[in-house]
């Protein structure tokens, strides 16, 4: 057991570490964009890949789970798989290929820019292809391949752009060319290994039967995708590019928030599972939940309250980010809350993951992103792109209160909501000092926000802490500080 335990552990990190990687490395061409492109021309690519994030789902259409679900039948499921994701996606890419000025002009980036459409039909095939491949790899535990191709072809995409926009001045036309190269690439590199046993047989009953598991999960991705990313193509329709390449640069300021959402989810699913069966379980989670509220909160409040004077650091003379990009700062404060509300959702699949009502899950998705939709056309109209920020903040609290009274019928934790909510609540109102900045002085404004952080927004903390968690707090804090005795 504990060789199994360890070698789930080895696998996780190497997964986890490579999706950092990844999303930190694409997080560096932010910088380069807001630069080099104007926030007119980053707004088509940001709402092109919002469509073309929803139609992955499509292209995919589950298969990879199919796949991993079917993987004791490799020699038959795999090639099933494959084939199968090539003629959806086949098809799917020659309609968008067929009339891409339509496409472009209903998609709201105008038919100067159909280019863009027919890119992105070559980028969802190549992308499609290659899921099926990568679902192979961590089923056969090669984990280090996997992270390694993929950290590989976000590295290729990020020379490319550099490349492609700064010395042949490609614009956003380069955005495009550089993922069909990296995507094709990655492509090539999953399918050389493969294609032995990619037979040129098709077990069109195991295909149906792998079909009939991946559909119904659809919706649930689509629901999910639309909570992430449908703000853009709405904005897109109720403003214009300009709006929507500020917002886009913006809320991507939210990463570092996102990241430890991220990271907590992967290390929280096993973690309950694990200790699910525990009779002291309830009481650990609720606690967990404490202690991800305080430290998401004052990370939130941190970036919240220095956002500002990071984007405007100087590297090589130029700001970090282009000063055209600055009117939409203020959005991201309640972007990093969002975060936060994702979070609690996270702690929330617990109880229904542990009952196994995962229907509530998907439930949960399709609610975010029903709300997500009507809030965007509510609040774009009055307040811009602060309204859709606004309506994703609410599409993330709405699921996280959905998921809290799911699966408070199933299996009972006793969240301790006085400190929960009094945590929130101090760093919610410590994060709206951001407004007082026009009306103080520079140098009490920094003042200020140095002993929000390392002092109020700590010392109210301190005292919600029972006598037991501060004294084992200060005794790890003792022993990691302390010289090594071993």
């Amino acid at each position: 057991m504990l060789k199994d335990l360890k070698a789930l552990g080895k696998e996780s990190l190497i997964y986890g570490l490579s999706t950092v990687a990844a999303r930190l490395l694409n997080f560096l061409l932010l910088p380069f964009y807001t630069h080099y492109l104007s926030p007119a021309d980053y707004g088509v690519s940001a709402a092109l890949f919002s469509y073309i994030a929803f139609f992955n789902i499509l292209f995919q259409h589950g298969m990879d789970q199919a796949y991993m679900r079917y993987y004791g039948e490799r020699e038959k499921s795999l090639p099933a798989a494959f084939y199968g994701v090539a003629a959806v996606s086949l098809v799917l890419g020659l309609l968008l290929w067929a009339a891409p000025p339509g496409l472009a002009e209903a998609a709201g980036i105008g038919a100067a820019n159909s280019r863009l459409v027919a890119y992105s039909a070559l980028i969802l095939f190549f992308d499609a292809l290659s899921t099926p491949l990568f679902a192979d790899l961590r089923m056969s535990h090669k984990a280090l391949r996997y992270a390694l191709l993929r950290v590989f072809s976000v590295v290729l995409n990020v020379g490319l752009n550099l490349f492609l926009i700064i010395r042949l001045g490609r614009g956003v036309q380069g955005i495009f060319e550089a993922n069909i190269c990296s995507s094709a690439l990655a492509l090539l590199l999953v399918l050389l290994p493969a294609l032995r046993s990619l037979k040129p047989r098709f077990d069109g009953a195991l295909y149906r039967r792998m079909l009939s598991f991946a559909l119904p999960l659809v919706p649930a991705g689509l629901g999910s995708m639309a909570v992430q990313v449908i703000d853009r193509p709405i904005l897109l329709r109720l403003a214009d590019q300009t709006t929507v390449g500020i917002y886009q640069a913006n809320y991507r300021l939210g990463i570092f928030m996102m990241l430890i959402v991220s990271m907590f989810d992967q290390a929280w699913r096993p973690f309950f599972i694990e200790r699910s069966g525990r009779q002291d379980a309830p009481a650990l989670f609720a606690r967990v939940l404490t202690f991800f509220t305080i430290g998401a909160s004052w990370l939130t409040l941190a970036l919240s309250l220095f956002v500002a004077d990071a984007v405007r650091l100087h590297i090589l003379g130029k700001p970090i980010i282009h000063p055209a990009y600055w009117g939409g700062l203020g959005l991201v404060p309640v972007v990093l809350w969002a975060y936060v509300f994702n979070g609690l959702y996270i702690n929330f699949l617990a109880p229904v993951i542990i009952a196994r009502r995962t229907g509530y899950i998907m439930a949960a998705t399709l609610l975010g992103a029903a709300f997500n939709v009507a809030a965007n056309f509510l609040l774009i109209p009055r307040f811009g792109m602060l309204g859709a920020a606004w309506a994703t903040f609410g599409a993330y609290a709405c699921m996280a209160l959905f998921m809290h009274l799911a699966g408070r019928g199933f299996y009972e934790v006793p969240y301790e909501w006085g400190r929960v909510l009094a945590i929130m609540g101090a760093g919610g109102l410590l994060t709206c000092g951001v407004m007082l900045k026009d009306n103080i002085g520079p140098g009490l404004w920094l003042g200020a926000r140095l002993l929000a952080l390392f002092a109020v927004f700590p010392a109210f903390a301190w005292s919600l802490l029972t006598g037991a968690e501060k004294s084992g707090l200060l005794s790890l804090l003792y022993r990691s500080s302390g010289p090594d005795r071993s």
